[in-house]
């Protein structure tokens, strides 16, 4: 599989990247088979994991570090922290405190002595940059932690954490992880010129829409049935009774369309088309089934013609993202409490 510079760190990966967020509770319940898509990915040439210690409350990274036993120096892991754990409002966020007690959980479960890609999961606007950076550059020079990153972060908050790195002599975050697919691609507006611009490598997430470009979805058939935790956490991307996540229904099947004129599968178009962009490093697929690994696996050696691009940008345009809730982030200033007098 082709390797892709991960921004200027020196470190190649594979253009695709395993998400394990379905490995676990959440998902696939069976460690042994988890294990085996992993190894499956792994063989077909992605050198790349990405897990986080809130997927399955930590069940994630432990069967990740079952999978990478005898081949972990070939795997650049990645990991995250920020999300609440508990409902301890201290076992969360941003602070030194959290990340120090974070990193050694994340250690211990994933049997390491050191993650190569540290991600912040989200942005803490309450706590300063330069104590989270400050405990992350830590880390990095008690080898720890290789590299560091974020996932999901406003363009105000990218710039100021580039400026704080460089201004107090911190580790500067080297990779965003953001969402990225034809139904979400807000990031073409700001995001992804600015990763450019400071030379950071983008491991985009959720190039299926979070099912949606996967053909799970589709106008006159029942998609009622159980929704996994993450969807049931999510609830305003999947309600079907809004008119926005119609619009993605009627998106879905044009984007279908064109995929059988091209002669691939819809999975196939919504992953190539977010490798097309040249400022993706990675495109991050998170399978819960073998089946799902191998359909999205298929992805890697398609190619998309400009034809086909122009179409694409035609049925959703550059920039646009249909629900605004899949962004991913919402800034604390458009809550009510931040606009009431």
């Amino acid at each position: 599989m082709e390797r892709r510079p991960l921004g200027r760190t020196g470190v190649q990966v594979s253009k695709l990247c395993l998400g394990t967020m379905m490995f676990g509770d959440w998902g696939t319940k069976d460690h042994d088979e988890s294990i085996k898509i992993i190894h499956r990915a792994l063989d077909a040439g992605i050198n790349v994991v990405d897990t986080a210690d809130v997927y399955s409350q930590g069940e994630s990274e432990v069967i990740v570090g079952k999978a990478l036993k005898g081949r972990r120096d070939d795997i650049v892991l990645a990991t995250k922290f920020f999300m609440p754990f508990d409902d301890d409002p201290n076992h969360r966020g941003g602070s030194r405190r959290w990340i120090m007690t974070a990193v050694e959980n994340s250690l211990r479960r994933l049997g390491t002595d050191h993650i190569d890609l540290y991600q912040m999961h989200r942005y803490d606007p309450d706590v300063d940059l330069d104590e989270t950076l400050g405990a992350l550059t830590d880390l990095v020079r008690a080898g720890k932690v290789r590299y560091i990153g974020h996932s999901t972060f406003p363009a105000s908050a990218l710039v100021d954490a580039q400026y704080v790195a460089r201004e107090h002599g911190r580790e500067r975050f080297v990779t965003e992880q953001p969402t990225y697919s034809i139904l979400t691609r807000n990031i073409e507006n700001e995001i992804l010129p600015l990763t450019q611009r400071y030379g950071m490598g983008v491991l985009s997430y959720s190039p299926l829409a979070g099912g949606w470009l996967s053909g799970r979805y589709r106008k006159g058939t029942d998609t009622t049935g159980p929704a996994s935790v993450a969807r049931q956490r999510l609830a305003n991307r999947f309600d079907l009774s809004l008119p926005e996540n119609q619009r993605k229904l009627d998106t879905a099947d044009a984007l279908r369309e064109l995929a059988d004129e091209a002669g691939i599968t819809l999975i196939e178009l919504a992953i190539a088309f977010v490798l097309r962009h040249p400022g993706i490093t990675s495109a991050i697929i998170g399978p819960r089934t073998m089946d799902h690994l191998e359909s999205q696996l298929a992805a890697a050696d398609v190619e998309l013609t400009d034809d086909v691009l122009d179409r694409i940008d035609q049925i959703v345009a550059p920039g646009v993202t249909l629900n605004p809730a899949d962004n991913g982030w919402l800034s604390p200033s458009l809550q009510p409490s931040a606009r009431r007098r």
